[in-house]
């Protein structure tokens, strides 16, 4: 059968003919030359696409039968998001509206590439399509996946779910990995001539499905390295745990000032600790230390280019993937108890209502009397008994007033429910369960949102001449007005309504909504979906305000050891208090972007861990039953959000029971063809655990209450069972 020709491809790819030849004039012979088409139809098709081409207004006709293009070609730049499906959406930089990439016109080019596009030919009120011209910059160029061996060469499948094309290995190139292995690729070679990229495996990781293997990749595949460079590591090795006389006598000094630590159990980096003292009653001096990793990291070492690579430390299930080495993020920085450590402070003068009279920024000596676990913190909140009990119970007093005044401004109460893992010798789940956040977590968070205002508050206002001098900003912007809309018909299913107007009626009806909804079933999935509306924080040099916390300003300030912006904070503030010249608003905001980038993939990473520890510990209750509730609908299936894990798993469209079931785009639910029955967000469903694949990391279910064929549950996949080889990853794309 005569495969049939795309028309729009077609055109498209004689628009670019033409676009490639400027103001030169060609005819449809000269056309069909350069598309090296010698048939009469063939010829016939590129002048009826030619036609159409001048009744578009994309050539013109210049004299019978010589075109040429109509206008001054605009090329755009900006970064690819490719979908599951193989298409993309070029997200420009100038801000204007997306544009459309079918997977013929990619050009090699990955999801987060930045990208020049050359827009295509479009119908009248057609949405912007275009086809990629050039890669101006790689996102990534290695990948985790399983090598698949045949006889003289290799392929490896990448875990990547927006890459869609296997990278082609040659035998000489494995790197000691056998068929079957979990390996690290990299693209050496690739153009649009091949379909696949020719590699090289540099890191064999281990067997798939191993804690160890699996950890790993995580790590690799958003682009983290578990070990430093051997360079990193030795210029931390040569710096000095002494500190000089000198050292001391040009810092405030608080080693005689009560000062103390709250963490978690497990915690090795202490990057915070506070200082009490009571001057009069009702009088408190109360000093926010933090870490000095400025005084050890400094601009042009090895060290700091390593820490702006990596952006942020990683928290996964079982380890933590620091920015910094070992020496300085649980050594040197980390303000342990019963040693001297060099710290930069925020001390406030506060009376007993919470308001600050005034504030002190400085660098500091502290000395740590007590490391205080979250737990025993606790204890002494609430019991009043043990040590500093009195102290810790003034602080919290204080810090219950500070979180009343920014709730009172419209701050709003996004407490997310985490999931956490019990694990056992092997690292495997034993028990799930969620972190429960009490006064010892929000005593501290409090009195860091306080410091990270202030300091923000002071530096807005310092300029050199006329201008405001840079400085790095945590920016969190008001909600759009078209996403609070939708989350609205969204909460209305469970019986919630939001106000989407006036910033401070907006906050108050989101807590109120998220007060109600917790404790029930549909809490988490409310959750997440409000968080989703809001708009997401970043960094920039530009000040605007926090709308979540309801600050004015705001910065990172409070965690140097595990967040690059707070290393930035303390350089810039450190300048500044000495007298010191405006920074480059340039350099500042490139590393703004960076750390922001960065710190979405770590994010990614860490959900990508609990991902895969949620799919071991449900593959132990596969043809077990439980209640859900729909958490997204699209045409292939329903997602449901398991109560009792907090885990999502897929409701194939097939799995939906013996009615034939259809995708109702406008009204977002899918529908029985016969029963009728109509499957929407946020219906509760019974669902049984039909398969668990931890290399997909992918839950797979079915509709108990929906028909379910009776021959179903002897039939599902067991846990560990093999698929055909012949029949993986045939929707990949493979061609040497």
């Amino acid at each position: 059968m005569k495969k049939k020709k795309n028309p729009d491809l077609f055109k498209n790819k004689i628009q670019k003919i033409f676009i490639e030849a400027g103001r030169k004039v060609l005819n449809y012979k000269q056309v069909a030359s350069r598309l090296g088409i010698e048939s009469s139809e063939g010829r016939n098709e590129i002048i009826t696409a030619i036609k159409q081409l001048v009744k578009e207004q994309v050539l013109e006709e210049i004299d019978a039968g010589r075109f040429v293009i109509t206008f001054i070609h605009k090329f755009i730049e900006g970064r690819l998001d490719v979908t599951q499906n193989g298409a993309g959406f070029v997200i420009p930089d100038d801000g204007s509206d997306d544009i459309y990439i079918s997977p013929d016109f990619m050009n090699t080019a990955l999801n987060g590439d930045k990208v020049k596009v050359s827009l295509l030919a479009q119908r009248p009120g057609a949405k912007k399509s275009g086809e990629v011209v050039e890669i101006i910059k790689r996102e990534k160029e290695q990948f985790v996946g399983i090598l698949q061996v045949h006889a003289y060469y290799g392929f490896l499948a990448t875990d990547d779910k927006k890459m869609h094309v296997d990278i082609f290995i040659p035998k000489e190139k494995f790197g000691g990995a056998k068929n079957g292995d979990k390996a690290i690729a990299r693209i050496t070679e690739w153009n649009s001539d091949t379909q696949n990229p020719v590699g090289e495996i540099i890191a064999v990781l281990g067997k798939p499905g191993e804690h160890e293997t699996e950890m790993n990749a995580i790590v690799a595949e958003f682009g983290f390295a578990s070990k430093f460079p051997e360079e990193v590591e030795l210029e931390a090795e040569k710096i000095s745990d002494k500190i000089s006389k000198e050292e001391i006598k040009s810092r405030r000094d608080f080693r005689d000032t009560l000062t103390f630590t709250i963490d978690p159990e497990d915690a090795k980096d202490f990057d915070d600790a506070i200082s009490f003292k009571e001057v009069q009653s009702g009088l408190y001096e109360i000093g926010v230390h933090i870490a000095d990793v400025s005084h050890y990291v400094t601009k042009g070492s090895k060290l700091n280019e390593e820490a702006i690579r990596r952006g942020t430390s990683v928290y996964l299930v079982d380890r933590t993937i620091p920015m910094l080495p070992e020496k300085l993020s649980n050594g040197l920085c980390s303000l342990r108890p019963n040693e001297d450590k060099l710290t930069f402070s925020v001390v406030v003068l506060m009376n007993d209502k919470a308001e600050v009279i005034e504030t002190w920024y400085g660098k500091t000596i502290i000395h740590s009397r007590r490391r205080f676990t979250y737990e025993e913190a606790q204890t002494r909140l609430e019991t009043g008994e043990g040590d500093l009990a009195k102290e810790l119970n003034i602080i919290n007093t204080l810090a219950k007033i500070l979180k009343e005044q920014r709730f009172s401004k419209g701050a709003i109460s996004f407490e997310t429910q985490e999931v956490k893992f019990r694990l056992d010798a092997n690292f495997k789940p034993v028990d799930v369960y969620l972190k429960v956040r009490k006064d010892a977590h929000k005593l501290i968070e409090e009195f860091m949102l306080l410091a990270n205002r202030k300091v923000a508050e002071y530096a807005s206002k310092l300029k050199q001449g006329d201008e405001k001098k840079t400085y790095v900003y945590r920016v969190h912007e008001e909600p759009n007005e078209d996403k609070l809309t939708q989350f609205n018909i969204f909460a209305s299913r469970f019986g919630y309504k939001i106000m989407t107007t006036g910033i401070k009626a907006i906050a108050r009806s989101f807590n109120k909504l998220l007060e109600e909804v917790e404790g029930k079933p549909e809490q988490n999935l409310v959750q997440s979906q409000a968080i989703r509306t809001m708009s997401k924080a970043y960094y920039t040099t530009h000040k605007t305000l926090h709308y979540g916390l309801a600050f004015d300003h705001y910065t990172h300030f409070t965690s140097p050891i595990r967040r690059y912006p707070d290393l930035i904070a303390h350089r810039l503030l450190f300048e500044y208090l000495n007298k010191g010249k405006s920074a480059s608003e340039k350099e500042i905001e490139d590393l703004c972007k960076q750390s922001s980038a960065m710190e979405v993939k770590a994010a990614d990473a860490e959900r990508a861990s609990v991902r895969y520890k949620q799919v071991e510990y449900i593959s132990d209750f596969i043809g077990e039953e439980f209640d859900g509730i729909i958490s997204g609908v699209t045409d292939w299936g329903v997602y449901v959000e398991i109560s009792q894990f907090k885990a999502e798993g897929l409701i194939r469209i097939q799995n939906l029971g013996d009615d034939y079931f259809e995708y109702d785009e406008t009204n977002k639910c899918i529908i029985g063809r016969s029963t009728r029955k109509k499957l929407t967000l946020g219906d509760p469903l019974r669902v049984l655990v039909v398969a668990a694949d931890i290399f997909k990391r992918q839950i797979d279910l079915a509709w108990v209450d929906g028909n379910l064929r009776k021959s179903f549950k002897a039939t599902f996949e067991k846990p560990g069972r093999k698929k055909d080889k012949k029949a993986k990853n045939t929707d990949r794309k493979r061609k040497r």
